[in-house]
């Protein structure tokens, strides 16, 4: 008796018969992952000496000694005025306030909420952030109303030979 070309032997009779076992992809589910993995694994370890450099930078920025820059001649700032000036770095603004006679203080001017920048109020004798309505303390930089909840990074300042001078920045402690 002849067999018919088109029928199937009742024990390769199921789903899978027409699948040709030596010519499937050698990457199965199994194997992609490995490879996603592995993928992962040398992307990890290759941007390693990158994180390394930028903790440090990040851990030592309290320790991080700057130039002195001269802000402003002491004869030039009134009390209760105030002077905008770039430290540590041109792109880094900042504000300094004379209180007294012979009280000066500064601090980076862009707002610990959302970065924006921070405005001397000499009528309301406080510094303003105009964005979220916030408020700083200007004796301190602390934070006295609206959303910031840290305080201003302080540029400590000194005076010398008749000018002030921004000698390093207090960095903000937890």
């Amino acid at each position: 008796m002849a067999e018919k070309k088109n029928t199937v032997r009742v024990e390769d009779d199921n789903y899978t018969h027409n699948i040709d076992r030596n010519n499937e992809r050698a990457l199965d589910r199994r194997g992609f992952m490995k490879t996603l993995v592995g993928a992962a694994g040398v992307f990890a370890v290759s941007s390693l000496p990158w994180g390394t450099i930028a903790a440090k930078e990040l851990m030592g920025l309290a320790d991080k000694e700057y130039p002195e820059h001269k802000i402003a001649d002491i004869k030039d700032v009134k009390v209760g005025d105030s002077v905008e000036f770039h430290y540590p770095s041109e792109h880094d603004s900042a504000v300094l306030i004379r209180l007294g006679e012979n009280e000066f203080v500064a601090y980076q001017n862009a707002c610990t909420h959302l970065r924006c920048p921070v405005y001397w109020v000499k009528d309301q004798q406080e510094m303003v952030c105009p964005c979220h309505h916030g408020k700083f303390d200007v004796k301190t930089g602390a934070p006295t109303a609206g959303p910031p909840r840290r305080p201003l990074p302080e540029i400590i300042v000194k005076t010398k030979q008749g000018s002030v001078f921004a000698v390093r920045v207090k960095r903000y402690e937890a």
